[in-house]
């Protein structure tokens, strides 16, 4: 996606799903989240056990959450991007961002004929901040 593509897609999204978000603060998957709601985007906390994580209720699965989902921000190894994206598409999601480290070629291309957004390998708290949003 071009810088213009994300920037849109930032600006319009509300609620964010962070898959594979941790209960530990100082790892990634715990402070971009932690970022992302000072910046105003509700976010949803994906993790198999946890029961709240940055003063959000945790859900153990995307089809667990009611309501819709806007992006889903993926912190889990790329093998489990294919199952991950499945699960965006089955709840309507817009967009599918696996963070910085993580592609999946395959996983990509079937969320874009599902018709989502996909960002790859890219720290989305990063972007945020090198877009100035």
């Amino acid at each position: 996606m071009s810088d213009e593509e994300i920037q849109r897609l930032l600006r319009s999204a509300k609620t964010i799903a962070v898959v594979g978000c941790s209960t530990q603060a100082g790892k990634p998957s715990h402070e971009v989240p932690r970022y992302l709601i000072e910046q105003g985007y509700r976010v949803i906390p994906v993790h198999p056990s946890a029961r709240e994580i940055l003063g959000e209720r945790v859900y153990a699965s995307l089809a667990d959450i009611p309501g819709p989902i806007e992006i889903v921000n993926v912190f889990r190894p790329a093998d489990e991007a294919p199952a991950v994206v499945q699960a965006a598409i089955a709840r309507g999601a817009r967009a599918v961002w696996l963070q910085q480290g993580i592609s999946h070629p395959d996983a990509a291309a079937r969320a874009r004929e599902a018709g989502l957004e996909v960002v790859m390998d890219q720290c989305i708290m990063q972007v945020h901040r090198r877009l100035g949003l």
